[in-house]
């Protein structure tokens, strides 16, 4: 009879809180640096969130110079243009900044107008496979809906874990998550990847699966917090984890391998979802194992469920 294969070992026992001020302290710094290279370097907004033109072209005809596009566009006078190759042979974007539109010209209708010129310009053996263009009105609104839509997402967590278990978790749980997504914000702004809707997607996703794992370890959590009622609390939080450890790191295989195959057979139209995924499943695993446990001991976790007793934060500091 065929057995399945067993991926993980059983009895495994790492010491992970006691590495949690090593763990803390990477992930404060890696913090810190990408809120850094937020506020200098900034992201990357894509027309999306800057407003602008985006056009996808196909050379059909002969071999693409890059330099030689670059050289013909910027000589339309339609300000910043932006020249990138893609993978395929032959393949470019070019992204163009948002126009200021002419007297008694409507600015849609000056954004439009740039799909005639850049046509124009390169004539013929040249096609036009994807065209998206976007408003200075319409892009603010987006930026805007982008961030009530990410707060809300982290507001509504935060009143889940607190109504599923206790506060001590919630603000715990959110600690993780806000960092989660400060890095991940960083590596964008350090990489300068476009930085559009559907990223705004990838971290709401990334949210989702960050603390459905943290969710598992903090549900363990709570179990053995009834179980062993008098286990030191550092030993049962690393019991805990241990014990959804496997659970963790196989999900993690498994979804990181799918979204994989996605960045490197996808389109150029969801490399920014998919990569914000891959590395967001890297941080969403290291927060859920390195970094939610700890903040909850910092914070102070209730030992007995049944009200009568409670444990506060300074044995967890100890």
């Amino acid at each position: 009879m065929f057995k399945g294969v067993d991926f993980w070992p059983h009895g495994t026992r790492l010491p992970i809180m006691e590495l949690r001020r090593i763990c803390i302290a990477i992930s404060w710094i890696a913090a810190l640096v990408a809120m850094a290279l937020l506020f200098t370097k900034g992201l990357n907004f894509g027309i999306d969130f800057k407003g602008g033109s985006l056009f996808e072209i196909r050379q059909t005809q002969g071999t693409l110079d890059v330099g030689k596009v670059r050289e013909t566009l910027n000589g339309l006078g339609l300000g910043e243009v932006q020249i990138q190759g893609l993978d395929e042979a032959g393949e470019f974007l070019v992204r163009v900044e948002t126009q200021r539109p002419a007297e008694g010209q409507s600015a849609e209708a000056a954004q439009q107008a740039v799909e005639g010129k850049v046509r124009g310009a390169l004539g013929q053996g040249y096609e036009f496979r994807r065209t998206e263009i976007v408003g200075p009105a319409v892009s603010g609104e987006l930026k805007e809906a982008g961030i009530i839509a990410v707060a809300s997402a982290i507001i509504g967590i935060l009143l889940y874990i607190w109504f599923r278990f206790e506060w001590q978790f919630g603000v715990a749980a959110i600690l993780a998550l806000v960092h989660d997504i400060f890095i991940t914000l960083g590596v964008f702004a350090f990489l300068r990847l476009d930085f559009g809707l559907s990223e705004v997607a990838a971290l709401l996703t990334l949210a989702g699966y960050s603390i459905n794992d943290t969710v598992v370890v903090f549900d363990r959590i709570r179990e053995n917090l009834r179980r062993y009622k008098k286990m030191p609390l550092i030993e049962l939080m690393n019991l805990s984890i241990n014990e959804t450890l496997s659970r963790t790191v196989l999900t993690a295989t498994t979804t990181f391998l799918a979204v994989l195959a996605l960045f490197v057979f996808g389109t150029e139209v969801i490399k920014g979802f998919s990569f914000a995924m891959l590395f967001g499943i890297l941080i969403g695993t290291w927060s859920s194992i390195f970094v939610a446990s700890p903040f909850l001991m910092w914070i102070g976790v209730k030992r007995d469920w049944s009200g009568e007793g409670s444990a506060t934060g300074a044995a967890a500091k100890a």
